[in-house]
């Protein structure tokens, strides 16, 4: 390994590893630590280490994949599942559970084994760090149902940040939903996503989580996602969500931002098409006919003219007084009183 390849230019190590999806950041710097990343062929032992391109990277005795383009998952993560790649105790997991063809992700946050909902999954680890770290604070809705009568005092207090065993909690909003006997349930909003956050808080109230079911994670939904379903997020709203703020997702376009497109080139000899000739013409048309008083005009004002005075003359004859005096018969045709006489 040659040390004009390894310079405080390029990036990290661990930023590289992540970004190609093969886990978290943070997982990347243990498994460095650990001894399990080769870099040109050297095990490293640090993650203090920029690379570049032209480097092989090695990670659990398998080479760096390509690089890919941000992508993300939503999934409906049934009751009965760890989130992890393995499992001590042999119990199901997450990506067990994956449709086949499923690319390799990562998940972004953890649910229990007994909680259920939604879980998001990506294959690109600067996405999952963006969507985790606490500077960026995305919301996590839950619905909660307890086993006790709820003191809607004691949920209201918790907006100060709950103190439980020495440790800080962020604002959590809880607003009881319903109450049916013994039973109730509660809509949470956390922002931080602490190991077993939500079930603390509720045990340090008395209650016992009996059911929990995330509903929102940042910007992304259950909805109405089948259970043991998964779905990928349309690239249109990756640019809506985190355009700009995470490397590889491109902003959403705005109409008229013409930058790095292509412009067509007028063509002087090109022949006008026929659709827009015709429309300039009926235009031209409609103004003369309104203004100057062309001859299809004058034509149809002398059409009409003729229409009205034969209106005028059918009138006259069915009138029983006969025709006007001011208005003289036509020749060769008699009134209704002279045929009488």
């Amino acid at each position: 390994m040659s040390d004009d390849k390894l310079t405080l230019k390029g990036e990290r190590i661990a930023k590289v590893i992540a970004r190609a999806g093969v886990c978290s950041r943070r997982e990347a710097e243990r498994k460095i630590e650990a001894g399990k990343v080769s870099v040109d062929g050297t095990v490293i032992d640090s993650p203090a280490l920029n690379v570049h391109p032209s480097n092989i990277i090695v990670v659990d005795g398998k080479a760096l994949p390509d690089k890919q383009p941000p992508r993300l998952w939503r999934y409906h993560k049934p009751r009965g599942q760890i989130t992890s790649n393995n499992d001590p105790e042999g119990r199901p997991t997450v990506f067990d559970a994956l449709p086949k063809g499923t690319p390799r992700v990562i998940s972004i946050g953890r649910l229990d084994y007994n909680t259920e909902g939604l879980l998001l999954l990506t294959n690109d680890g600067e996405l999952a760090r963006y969507l985790e770290k606490p500077d960026t604070a995305m919301v996590r809705r839950y619905r909660v149902r307890v086993h006790g009568r709820v003191n809607e005092e004691a949920l209201e207090a918790l907006k100060e940040g709950p103190v439980i065993e020495g440790i800080r909690y962020g604002r959590v909003d809880a607003i009881l939903d319903v109450q049916k006997g013994s039973n109730a349930w509660i809509n949470i909003e956390i922002r931080e996503g602490k190991n077993r956050e939500i079930r603390r808080i509720m045990e340090s109230l008395g209650y016992e989580v009996t059911r929990l079911i995330r509903t929102d994670y940042g910007p992304a939904q259950l909805g109405r996602l089948p259970r043991g379903e998964l779905e990928e997020v349309p690239r249109k709203a990756l640019a809506e969500w985190f355009g700009g703020k995470v490397q590889g997702i491109a902003g959403k376009r705005k109409a008229g931002d013409d930058a790095g497109f292509a412009k067509a080139k007028d063509k002087p000899n090109a022949k006008p098409q026929k659709r827009a000739k015709k429309f300039e013409r009926t235009s031209e048309q409609d103004i003369d006919d309104s203004t100057k008083g062309t001859r299809r005009g004058k034509k149809f004002e002398h059409k009409k003219s003729r229409e009205t005075s034969r209106s005028k003359a059918f009138k006259d004859e069915r009138s029983p007084r006969g025709p006007q005096k001011d208005k003289p018969q036509s020749k060769g045709r008699k009134s209704n009183a002279d045929r009488r006489r």
